[in-house]
């Protein structure tokens, strides 16, 4: 079975977003071993304009460990992709017997480093959503992408 893997920047708070991502991470569990595993962020108050970049490198030190198999970061700048054609792209990773990880970043986004590391970058939209919110829609995403798979 396919180890998937979601590392994501920070906690969700919403009740609401908490019980969609649990029912979908549920779901997954008949088609592959999914695991999110969330580092902690930092506290982004205190970050003036010129501590950003500190804040990034900080949150990489955490994320870094994480990183197996093929790595996806997802980022505005990433390639988009239908949800068929995400779903061709884990079909891909399951014939190969491949373990891939998703790296969702904190309110500044990715780290440079954590993004050169990756095997490739991928958006889901030229917009920016809440971090709550896009967890929700890429663990979603990836149901999808194994209901297509199995015809379901």
């Amino acid at each position: 079975m396919i180890k998937i893997n979601l590392v994501v920047v920070g906690k969700i708070k919403e009740n609401y977003f908490k019980d969609g991502i649990e029912e979908y991470s549920k779901r997954l569990s008949k088609y592959c071993d999914f695991k999110i595993i969330e580092v902690q962020e930092e506290n982004y108050s205190k970050a003036g304009q010129g501590e950003i970049l500190n804040v990034l490198n900080k949150e990489a030190e955490r994320i870094l460990p994480n990183l197996k198999g093929h790595v996806i970061c997802t980022a505005i700048e990433g390639k988009q992709f239908s949800s068929k054609e995400l779903a061709q792209k884990i079909k891909g990773f399951i014939d190969l017997g491949k373990e891939v990880t998703f790296v969702i970043g904190g309110s500044y986004g990715i780290c440079e480093s954590i993004k050169q590391k990756s095997n490739e970058l991928i958006s889901f939209s030229k917009a920016t959503f809440p971090h709550s919110m896009f967890r929700l829609i890429l663990t979603e995403q990836i149901y999808r992408a194994f209901s297509i798979i199995n015809g379901t």
